[in-house]
């Protein structure tokens, strides 16, 4: 009786372990990279100015799929890359909490676009990276020139593309980004 009690105990433990997903002997790496080739490739065939964008940023972090849902409170939360010359170098995840009249869901993809050294270093060296007021948001519809003509030089540079879902507006104040081992 003991030894079948640590057995469901043993088993259950080990469930929830494997469900918090910490990425050991996972392939949560190479999934991510596949999300962030895909979503690099749709913003730049879609929005054909970002690959010039991306060219002159230091780095970009790329955001595949970020769901959101609220009913009075609410949150958000996504898994992406950071490239530097189009190499991975870390992952992060995107955690956004809220509260007020919200009601729905959605999702969407963003990236952002690293445009001064010390912008990037402070983003990496930092234990949690909330977005804030050093961020210029672009519009996709300028997607087509936004790499081309960049006159003065913002820090941090956000595209959100690809909303589906039911809630109004998509913003990232508030998203606070931290380095995750997947």
């Amino acid at each position: 009786m003991i030894s079948r009690r640590f057995l469901i105990g043993s088993a259950g433990a080990a469930a929830v372990l494997a469900a918090c997903g910490n990425g050991i002997g996972s392939n949560g790496a190479a999934m991510i990279d596949a999300r962030v080739d895909d979503t690099r490739n749709y913003l730049f065939n879609r929005y054909p100015g970002t690959r010039d964008l991306a060219g002159k940023a230091y780095g970009v972090l790329y955001m595949p799929l970020v769901t959101e849902a609220g009913f009075g409170i609410g949150g958000a939360f996504g898994r992406g890359a950071l490239r530097i010359n189009d190499v991975t170098v870390d992952y992060y995840s995107a955690a956004k909490a809220s509260i007020g009249l919200q009601i729905g869901a959605q999702q969407y993809a963003h990236a952002l676009f690293f445009m001064t050294e010390a912008a990037l270093s402070d983003f990496r060296r930092s234990q949690g990276w909330a977005a804030g007021a050093d961020l210029k948001y672009a519009i996709p519809e300028q997607g087509a020139s936004i790499g081309k003509d960049t006159t003065e030089i913002d820090p941090v540079i956000a595209l959100i593309f690809g909303q589906a879902g039911l809630i109004a507006g998509a913003t990232l104040s508030g998203t606070k980004y931290t380095r995750i081992i997947p």
